[in-house]
C-alpha cells in the first residue's frame, strides 16, 4: 500500500510529545517545574487537521500539565499522560472510537513508539528519531521535531484527503 492510500484512510493521529510535538529536550527549573517549548504552527496545523474531521490523540509517557494545555487547546480529543505501555493505551483508543487500527497514524520517536506505530496503519517520525523506529516509518518528515513535523504531517494528511486547499482558503480571502 502506497503512503498516499495509507493517508487517505486516517481518521485519527495519534502523537508522541517529547521528540515528536517538541524537540525532545526536558527543561526543568529550580522550582521543579517542567518546561515544554511547542512550535505555534504545529498548532495551527492541528487545528486545521481537526476541521477536517480527522481527529487527534496524544500517549505520552510522561506527565505534564503543560502537555494538558496543549492538547486542549489544540483540540486533542483523547489524552493519555503517563502511559508505561503505549500499545495498551492504542487499543483502549481503539475500543473507545471503534475504529480498526488502519484507521489510525501514530507518529513517535522512540522505540517505545514501535509497538503502536507498528500496529497503526500510517507510521510517522521525525529526522532524530531512533534508527529502528525510522526503519518501521512509512514516512519521515523532512522538519525536525518542535520545528514543523507535526504541521508537516497534518498537511499531508489533508493533501491525500483532499482538504488542504480548502482549509488553507480561509486565510486568502
Amino acid at each position: 500500500m502506497t503512503l498516499e492510500q495509507r493517508a487517505q484512510r486516517i481518521k485519527l493521529v495519534i502523537f508522541d510529545v517529547d521528540g515528536v510535538m517538541t524537540d525532545g529536550r526536558l527543561i526543568i527549573g529550580d522550582d521543579g517545574l517542567e518546561y515544554k517549548c511547542f512550535n505555534t504552527q504545529d498548532g495551527l496545523g492541528m487545528k486545521l487537521l481537526k476541521a477536517t474531521g480527522v481527529d487527534m490523540a496524544i500517549i505520552t509517557g510522561r506527565t505534564s500539565k503543560v502537555v494538558t494545555q496543549r492538547a486542549e487547546s489544540t483540540g486533542v480529543s483523547y489524552f493519555y499522560q503517563g502511559v508505561d505501555d503505549k500499545l495498551l493505551a492504542f487499543e483502549e483508543l481503539m475500543k473507545e472510537t471503534g475504529l480498526q487500527p488502519d484507521q489510525c497514524a501514530f507518529m513517535g520517536d522512540d522505540v517505545v513508539d514501535l509497538p503502536p506505530m507498528r500496529r497503526a496503519g500510517l507510521a510517522l517520525t521525525v529526522p532524530q528519531a531512533h534508527d529502528l523506529v525510522k526503519q518501521h516509518a512509512h514516512y519521515i518528515t523532512t522538519l525536525q521535531a518542535g520545528q514543523g513535523a507535526v504541521r508537516e504531517v497534518c498537511e499531508l494528511i489533508m493533501r491525500t484527503q483532499g482538504t488542504l486547499d480548502s482549509q488553507l482558503a480561509q486565510f486568502l480571502r
